[in-house]
């Protein structure tokens, strides 16, 4: 997943004289054509020498050069007001050139350093969407989902009113789908291989964790098709009212009934057409919401 980075008046005060901003976060740099300093030869070099230094190489996307200009503001001048503002600059250009890692531990060493700064909320928020933008589809390993859904947890409960907590929210819905999206994957694995037990552990998460994703009425109706085939008719029934209940115009209730109604079981849908399924269901309740009858 890909993430955009706020923009943040905090952030248009990093630089000198209001000149150096936010683009995607991210910085609107002034251009050093008259840097005479060589890449990497930072010995007696002056504040502003290495701080513009690293703006030179942001403005050029040489990205891990701009990180180690900003690691040498701080250790060459870790009392300058600057060194604290390199800090997170280093953090963020690693973020730009994609080293993850990187991003995450200065974001980190900055937080232990510097907790109630007021860098901090974007600190947090930046360690967030450097999880997020790792997260890959629900057929892989889900742990860097976790990590994002914690971070961007930890910005809506630190940050709360801010820019950052309320892009935060928006990220947290979508990381949550994808991990329901991670359990009805693996249920419906365990049901193409008559694994009923397995299935209803994973539907059943989704429905108690992820109540608010849109996995929950195929949860629902793959919970009536598991207990059916195990033979537990009342806990069939009972996933279908709830079902009914709450989604009573979903295609997922149409196929409880049907499973009900005829006690069977019902082929097994390909990917495509599940996607297909869920974006109909969701397109019905999208019209009932905006129906002024209803």
């Amino acid at each position: 997943m890909t993430a955009k980075i706020l923009e943040t008046s905090h952030w248009r005060r990093l630089g000198r004289s209001g000149t150096f901003g936010l683009v995607a976060l991210g910085l609107v740099v002034i251009s050093l054509a008259g840097c005479s300093k060589k890449e990497l030869n930072y010995q007696d070099a002056t504040v502003s020498d290495l701080y513009y230094l690293g703006q030179k190489y942001m403005d050029q996307k040489r990205y891990k050069l701009a990180a180690a200009a900003y690691d040498e503001v701080e250790r060459q001048h870790p009392y300058s007001i600057w060194a604290r503002r390199s800090e997170l600059m280093s953090a963020y250009a690693h973020y730009l050139g994609n080293e993850y890692d990187d991003a995450i531990l200065a974001t980190e060493r900055y937080l232990q350093l510097h907790p109630g700064s007021k860098g901090a909320g974007y600190a947090r928020y930046l360690k967030a969407i450097c999880y997020y933008e790792q997260i890959t589809d629900v057929g892989r390993d889900q742990k860097v989902t976790q990590q994002a859904l914690d971070a961007l947890n930890e910005v809506v409960r630190r940050d709360p009113g801010t820019e950052y907590a309320k892009d935060a929210k928006l990220k947290i819905d979508l990381t949550r789908d994808h991990l329901a999206g991670k359990e009805m994957s693996v249920g419906r694995y365990y049901l193409r291989r008559h694994k009923p037990l397995a299935a209803i552990g994973r539907f059943r998460t989704v429905v108690k964790k992820y109540q608010t994703t849109s996995h929950v009425p195929e949860a629902l109706e793959r919970l009536t098709e598991a207990y059916l085939m195990l033979g537990v008719i009342p806990e069939a029934k009972a996933s279908a009212a709830v079902l009914g209940a709450n989604y009573p115009s979903s295609i997922w209730y149409k196929d409880a009934y049907e499973l009900l109604q005829g006690k069977g079981l019902k082929r097994e849908l390909s990917p495509s057409e599940v996607k297909k399924r869920n974006a109909e269901n969701k397109k019905r309740e999208e019209q009932l919401r905006n129906d002024p009858r209803s």
